[in-house]
Parts: C-alpha cells; structure tokens; sequence
C-alpha cells in the first residue's frame, strides 16, 4: 500500500516531529529521528514538493553557516470537526495548523429514531459546501461525542446522555460520504488538540478538564491520550461523591457531575430558593416536554439559564455567588484526588463553564491545594479562553493529528488520511 511503505512512515515522523515540536534545521530532524543526513534531504525535498513542509529562516549558528529551519505548511490539508451536543450539531472547516476557515450550527435531536441518518445529512450538506471552496484537499472528518466510544477507527458510540447506546456513528458517516472518519469522545478530543496546538506542545504528561453541561477529563501521559480498555477512560463527571446526592443523568447517585454540572448548579440554586430565569425544575406541573432531564429548558439555548445564574452572580447575588464557590470546592477537591493519583505536569481548565471561572475560583483553589499531595501544591491550574466552535476544533484535531500520531491510535483510518496528505491513492 502506498500509506504503508517505509518512505511514507519516515514522511509521516518528519510531519509529527516538526508539527509537535516547531521548525527544526535537517541537521536537528536527521538526530531526533536517526536517520541519515541524505535521507533527511531527500524526504524533506519531496514534503516540500508537495507543498507540506516550507523553508523558514535561518537559525542562527555559533560558529560555521547558519541552518535552514523547516517548518509545517498549514495550507497543506484540512479537516472537518463535528461536535454532537443534546440540541444541536456544531462543525467547523480547520486548517493543519490549527486556522479555523469557517463554522456552522445545525439542529440536531439525538433521541429522533432516524438521528444517524439526520446526523450524515447534515454533515454530508457541510462538506459539500467546504469540497467546493478552493485550497487545501479535506482529509477526513472528526466527531467529538458526549460518551465512549470504542475505537476511534470504528467510532461505537455509548452515550448516556444523548440516549445513545452502541451506536454505529462512524460506520455510517464513513458509508455516507466516502471520507476518512475518526470518532472520539469530546474531551479526548480536546486533549488531541491541546497536544498539537495548546499547551501540551510543551508538556508530554498533563490533565484537561472540563466543565459545562457536563464534566470530563482527559489524561495525557507520554505524549498520549490514555483511553483505557474500552475507551472509556476520563469519565471524571462519574466520580462518586456523595451517596445521598442528587441522582446524575447515568442513573448513579451523588456523581460529581449531579453537583457541578448544569443540573446541579440549577438544582443548588433552586434548593437555596434562587428563580433562575429559563429554568424548568425537572418535576414541573408544565409537563415534561418543556425541560430536559438536567432542568434546563427543551426548546432555545440549553445553557440560557446557567447563564443566567452566572450573571447574578457576577452582579453580586450573594445566592448565586454561593452556588458557584460551594460547585468550585466540590470540584476542586475532585481535582486534587485526580491530579495525586495520576501526577500530571500541568492541568488546563476547558468548557463552556470556565466563562465563569472568577466564580468557580473562590471555592475551587482553597479546596484543591488542600488536598494535594506534598510537592503536587503548587502544579500549575490554567484556563484557557472558550466559544461554541472550541468543541468541534477539538474534534478536527482527530485529523489533524493523525500524521503526528506515532502509536497508530487511528488504525484504518489514519492510514487513509496520511494517504490523503501525502497525495498517495489509497
């Protein structure tokens, strides 16, 4: 096969390198990778015959010529990002390096009988529309979901709270539009592009988590997303925390998520007598079809009344500031226990809840660090910025990431779209 052969591998290592760790000289590719000087120039003369690697500027030398560093051409491909959320589907058309060229929103039901086929529908309307623009070839397609998925290759989806269980999302997306299609669960995904464009460029062993409607983690260990043995590793939402708390959206009672997702900030504020404009208390007279299963309402934007909440807290709602502070210390010491058992560098704070973050921050930091272990105290929490595409980039970043990806995490699929890159035919 022509994805296969030696020369494509050696290709693809050369792309990883320079795509994880910035522009290199030959001379530094030919020693992190062992290979000849020779080797080095001839490789590197095709990438850029083909348009993917591109001569930048001149390191400065010590002593004898200055070396020509290589660098990645952004241009060269392309991938789209699908994030699935309870109402509605967010894509976004994504360059190499990270640019994203455009975005659209789409409604979507999980729970409709047809929703596959509603899925690749309208999937297969977007990449229609970025087929036909002119510039990079598209190498695939990346769909980030709420769940576990299996394997990213074959992308079985279990997801609790889109309804879903062993849903074939990939094997339909791939029948559908003849494309390269990687299934992951979204906060993996997240992780897949903090590795490529974020702060995990510089940190082999790190945590993302994540806070919103849900909660999630990602672990990072070696340069790696750990998945575990079924995909499901990361499930932070699902933590134990109290016996007797409320009942989480899995069926479980007390899970760290019934505290500080969407429903338990909700469900906190309504406990301390807190009117959240928007929020439908799951048990309302209204009728069920007028909230979903974490109180937020079924019709317009999902996160309105969390919004909402975040608001009067920001205005100075002593309740609401409270709901916030009491959520942070819970996830804050939740934190902590993650961070001793699996003793990452650093740990990025992603998700729709950290347009919050100053409320979350006065229980969480007081909580976390009394809980570290001795030395871990002073590991770095950052949080980075967020918009409604920041899910779906993650998503593209499946990919985007597969000529990096040296452990074959995307089996199949990578190969056709490392085929794709290079201008093999599979």
């Amino acid at each position: 096969m022509a994805g296969t052969d030696r020369g494509d591998l050696t290709r693809t290592a050369i792309l990883a390198l320079l795509g994880t760790v910035g522009p290199l000289s030959r001379t530094e590719i030919a020693r992190e990778l062992d290979l000849s000087p020779a080797s080095v120039t001839q490789l590197t003369r095709e990438l850029i015959g083909h348009g993917m690697l591109e001569e930048l500027d001149l390191k400065p030398s010590r002593g004898g010529r200055p070396a020509q560093r290589l660098g990645l051409v952004g241009s060269a491909g392309r991938a789209l990002g699908v994030k699935v959320t309870a109402d509605r589907l967010v894509l976004v058309d994504v360059r190499l390096d990270g640019e994203v060229l455009g975005s659209w929103e789409l409604p979507c039901d999980p729970a409709a009988a047809d929703v596959l086929d509603d899925l690749a529908g309208a999937v297969e309307s977007v990449v229609r529309d970025v087929s036909a623009r002119p510039g990079a070839p598209l190498l695939g397609v990346g769909v980030g979901v709420p769940g576990s998925v299996d394997d990213q290759a074959v992308g079985t989806v279990n997801a609790p709270t889109l309804g879903w269980q062993a849903m074939p999302v990939g094997e339909r997306l791939r029948r559908r539009l003849n494309l390269p299609v990687l299934v992951e669960n979204d906060v993996n995904a997240l992780a897949a592009a903090e590795r490529l464009y974020g702060r995990g460029r510089t940190h082999r062993d790190f945590l993302v988590v994540t806070i919103g409607r849900g909660v999630g983690a990602a672990i990072v260990a070696d340069g790696r997303v750990y998945r575990g043995a079924r995909g499901g590793a990361g499930e932070f939402g699902h933590l134990p925390v109290d016996p007797d708390g409320p009942v989480c959206g899995c069926g479980a009672r007390g899970c760290l998520e019934a505290f500080v997702g969407w429903a338990g900030l909700l469900g906190a504020a309504r406990a301390k007598g807190l009117a959240v404009p928007g929020a439908v208390p799951v048990d309302s007279p209204s009728g069920p079809g007028d909230a979903r299963a974490d109180g937020t309402p079924a019709t317009g934007r999902a996160d309105a009344p969390v919004a909402a909440l975040g608001r009067a807290a920001a205005g100075g709602d002593p309740v609401a500031r409270a709901v916030f502070e009491e959520a942070g210390a819970i996830l804050g010491r939740a934190t902590a226990g993650l961070i001793n058992v699996v003793d990452p560098e650093v740990v990025v704070v992603l998700g729709e809840g950290t347009a919050d973050w100053p409320l979350w921050r006065a229980g969480f930091d007081p909580a976390l660090r009394a809980q570290l272990y001795p030395g871990r105290r002073d590991i770095s929490i950052e949080v980075e910025s967020w918009d409604d595409t920041s899910w779906a980039q993650g998503a593209a970043a499946l990919v985007l990431a597969t000529p990096f990806d040296a452990a074959g995490a995307a089996g199949e699929q990578g190969r056709l779209v490392r085929a794709r890159l290079i201008g093999a035919t599979p």
